[in-house]
C-alpha cells in the first residue's frame, strides 16, 4: 500500500524543489511531512517519535543550506526520516527497514544526501569536523552541519569532538536537538545543565536582546560586531554561569530557540551561515511532536511497531497458547530475583533500561540499578570500579554497542581480572535496525581476551543458570550473550543451578554427523528433528555452552566418534565459535576431519527480519538441514563405495 503524500510534499522530489517554495508555505510542508511519517510508520513500523520531533529542523536545514553540496551529518539517524523523504526517497519510504528496502538510518551508498552512515550515537560532530577541515584544505566553501541530540551529547566522543572543534577555525555548525530524551529519559548532570539554560526567564530575555543586536551586525560593521560579541559573552557569563560550558570549549553558543518555529529557524540559520568558525545552535524540541500519544509517552513511542493511527492501539500478535518470554525479560526478572538475595549485586546499562529490561530492577532498587547515559566506555570501567570494591556488577550492553567499549573490557576489566559480568543483549542479527546494530562480532573479540569466560545460553533456563553461575564464579570476568526476541520456554522460571564453567551438554546422541551449536541457534537443530527423520538421518547434537573455556572432554568424544562435524553460531564465522573448534581440532591432531561452519559470513548484512537474514547467511532451518544432509550423504556415499569394493 503506497501512502499518498500531501499537495506540497508530492511536488518535492529533492531539496531544490523545497527551496522554490516561499517561506510562508513551509508550515504546510512540515504538517504534510509529519502526516506522511505517521501514515507510513503506523502501517509498516519503524522509529517514530524522534523524526516527528525534528520535522521543522529538517525542513529548515534543507531550505537554507545548499544540500548535498553543503554537508548535513545526522547523529544516530533515528530522526532522519524527514530528511530521507525530502531527498528523493519519498516513494520508496514504505520499504524503510524492510529486507531489500531503504535503511532505517542514513547510509552513504543509498543517497548522496546521506553524507555519513550512522546507527550508533555521538559520531556526528567528529565526522562533520573531519569534513569541514577537508573542505578547508581543498579550498571548498561548503557549510557543515552536525545534528546531535541531548542524549547523544552525553557520550564522551561528543565532548572529544567539541574540544577539537573549538580549538579549530573549521566552518561547522552543531545543532543540539534538545528534547530531554534518548530512548528512555536522559540521565546525568548534562540534562540538568541544559534544563537550566532552557528554563531561565532572565537569561532568555537577555538572549533575545543580544540576538536582535547580532541581527544588525551586517549593517553596523565589523568593529560593532566585535563589541556585540563581547557583550554577548559577558552577559552569558554574568547571567548564567553554566552557559560557559560550550563557549569554554571555543564554540559560539546561540539559543535556546524553539525547534518547532519554522520561520524563526530559517532566519536563524540564514544568520548563522554568515558567521564563520565553530558554533552551536541549541534547539528545544518535543519528541513525538504532532502525535499526542507519542508526546505523552515518549519511550513507548520511540519505535512502537505497527499501530492504528486513529486510536493509538499498538498492534500485537494474539496468541491462544502461552508464549515464551523475550530473553531481555528473563534477564530483568532474574537479576532482580538474585539482587533480593545478594545485596552486592548491581545492574548497569548505558541508556537502555527498557530495552534490556533493567528497568524492572530500577523500579524496586533505584540505587542499585544504574543508567549511566549513552556512555558504554564509562559503563564498563564504572563496573570495574564496583568490582574492585567487592560488588557484583552486571553490565548489560547490546552486543553491537560493546564494540565501543572494547579497550575498557581489555584494559580495565580483563588485565586486572576483575569479576565484571557482561550480559550482551541483541547478539546475532538485530533485525530491521540493520548492519550498524547486528551483534555479529562479540564472539571473536571476546574469546581472544585472557581471563574472560565467554558463554551463551540455548534457552531461558540456561540464561538463568549462567547468571547464577557467574555470580558464584567470581574468579574472573564473565560474558553471557543472548539474542533479541523470544526464547523457547513458556515455563521458564525454573530454579537456578550452578553449572560447571566450560562444560557443554549433549542434547542428543546420533550417528554419521555431529552438530555443535553455541547459544540460542541450537534450538533450530532441535526443531528440525522431524525433518531429519523424514530424510533418514540421525545427527548427534551438542550444545557447547562455552566457547571459552571450551569443553575439551566433549570435543575429544566428538572427534573420536565423528569424521563429519557442523558448527552453528549466530555470529561472525571469522574467528568465532567454529574457528575455535577448528583450532582445537588441529591442536589436538584431528587433522583428517571435515568441518562445515555456519554463521555470519565475512560481509555486511543489511536489514530485514531475523529469519530473512539467517536465510541469506545460510543458517536458517533450511540452510542447517542442507548442510547436514550434504555431509550425511557424503558419509553414506563413502560407506556404499567401501561395501561395494569388498
Amino acid at each position: 500500500m503506497l501512502i499518498q503524500p500531501g499537495e506540497l510534499l508530492a511536488k518535492i522530489d529533492n531539496p531544490a524543489d523545497l527551496r522554490k517554495l516561499p517561506l510562508d508555505k513551509l508550515y504546510q510542508v512540515c504538517e504534510e511531512l509529519r502526516q506522511y511519517i505517521i501514515d507510513n510508520v503506523s502501517i509498516y513500523g519503524g522509529h517514530f517519535g524522534a523524526s516527528l520531533g525534528v520535522t521543522e529542523l529538517s525542513v529548515a536545514m534543507h531550505y537554507v543550506y545548499n544540500t548535498p553540496y553543503d554537508r548535513i551529518v545526522w547523529d544516530v539517524g533515528h530522526q532522519a526520516y524527514n530528511h530521507k523523504i525530502l531527498t528523493g526517497r519519498r516513494d520508496q519510504f514504505h520499504t524503510n527497514r524492510q529486507y531489500g528496502g531503504l535503511s532505517g538510518f542514513p547510509k552513504r551508498d543509498e543517497s548522496e544526501y546521506d553524507t555519513f552512515g550512522v546507527g550508533h550515537s555521538s559520531t556526528s560532530i567528529s565526522a562533520a569536523l573531519g569534513m569541514a577541515i577537508a573542505s578547508k584544505e581543498k579550498g571548498d566553501d561548503r557549510q557543515h552541519i552536525a545534528v546531535i541530540g541531548d542524549g547523544s551529547m552525553t557520550a564522551g566522543m561528543a565532548f572529544e569532538a567539541m574540544n577539537h572543534a573549538g580549538a579549530s577555525d573549521a566552518n561547522i555548525l552543531i545543532i543540539l536537538n534538545d528534547n530531554r530524551m534518548a530512548i528512555d529519559p536522559n540521565q546525568g548532570a548534562l540534562k540538568d545543565y541544559l534544563t537550566d539554560i532552557t528554563t531561565s526567564p532572565f537569561y532568555n530575555k537577555i538572549k533575545d536582546e543580544v540576538w536582535n543586536m547580532l541581527g544588525k551586525v551586517k549593517k553596523i560593521g565589523p568593529h560593532a560586531q566585535q563589541a556585540v560579541s563581547a557583550a554577548e559573552n559577558a552577559l552569558k557569563s554574568a547571567l548564567l554561569e553554566q552557559s560557559n560550558l560550550f563557549e569554554a570549549l571555543g564554540l559560539r553558543y546561540f539559543g535556546p530557540v524553539d525547534g518547532h518555529d519554522i520561520n524563526h529557524l530559517v532566519h536563524v540559520m540564514e544568520d548563522l551561515k554568515k558567521i564563520p568558525g565553530p558554533k552551536i545552535l541549541h534547539a528545544v524540541t518535543v519528541k513525538g511532536k504532532g502525535y499526542a500519544l507519542a508526546e505523552k509517552d515518549q519511550t513507548k513511542w520511540h519505535a512502537p511497531g505497527k499501530f492504528d493511527k486513529l486510536t493509538g492501539e499498538i498492534k500485537k500478535k494474539v496468541f491462544t497458547t502461552p508464549q515464551a518470554p523475550k530473553y531481555q525479560t528473563v534477564f530483568g526478572e532474574t537479576i532482580l530475583e538474585m539482587a533480593r538475595e545478594n545485596e552486592k549485586i548491581m545492574g548497569i546499562t548505558p541508556a537502555m533500561p527498557s530495552g534490556c529490561s533493567l528497568n524492572i530492577m530500577m523500579k524496586e532498587m533505584p540505587d542499585r540499578a544504574i543508567d549511566v547515559g549513552i556512555a558504554e566506555q564509562h559503563a564498563v570501567t564504572f563496573a570495574a570500579g564496583l568490582a574492585a570494591e567487592g560488588m557484583i556488577p552486571f553490565c548489560n550492553i547490546y552486543s553491537s554497542f560493546m564494540q565501543r567499549a572494547y579497550d575498557q573490557v581489555v584494559h580495565d576489566v580483563c588485565i586486572q581480572n576483575l569479576p565484571v559480568i557482561f550480559c550482551l543483549d541483541r547478539a546475532g542479527f538485530a533485525g530491521a535496525d540493520g548492519a550498524t546494530h547486528h551483534g555479529a562480532y562479540d564472539i571473536p573479540f571476546m574469546r581472544c581476551i585472557p581471563n574472560l569466560v565467554v558463554a551463551a545460553p540455548m534457552n531461558e533456563a540456561e540464561l538463568r543458570h549462567m547468571m547464577h553461575t557467574a555470580v558464584k564464579h567470581r574468579t574472573s570476568p564473565f560474558s553471557i550473550r543472548y539474542p533479541r526476541g523470544q526464547g523457547v520456554m513458556p515455563e521458564w522460571k525454573v530454579p537456578m543451578e550452578e553449572i560447571q564453567v566450560g562444560k557443554g551438554r549433549k542434547i542428543k546422541d546420533g550417528e554419521d554427523v555431529a552438530v555443535l551449536t553455541f547459544g540460542h541457534i541450537g534450538n533450530y537443530v532441535v526443531q528440525l528433528s522431524d525433518r531429519f527423520q523424514a530424510e533418514g538421518i540421525n545427527p548427534a547434537h551438542y550444545d557447547m555452552r562455552f566457547v571459552k573455556p571450551i569443553d575439551e572432554e566433549m570435543l575429544h568424544e566428538v572427534f573420536t566418534k565423528f569424521d563429519k562435524v557442523v558448527t552453528i553460531e549466530d555470529g561472525a564465522i571469522m574467528g568465532g565459535f567454529g574457528s575455535a573448534i577448528l583450532e582445537w581440532m588441529m591442536d589436538n591432531g584431528f587433522t583428517n576431519k571435515q568441518i562445515v561452519r555456519l554463521g555470519i559470513p565475512d560481509t555486511i548484512i543489511e536489514q530485514g527480519e531475523q529469519l530473512e537474514l539467517q536465510k541469506e547467511a545460510g543458517f536458517d532451518h533450511d540452510g542447517i538441514l542442507e548442510a547436514i544432509l550434504k555431509l550425511s550423504s557424503n558419509v553414506k556415499s563413502k560407506s556404499k563405495v567401501l561395501v561395494k569394493s569388498k
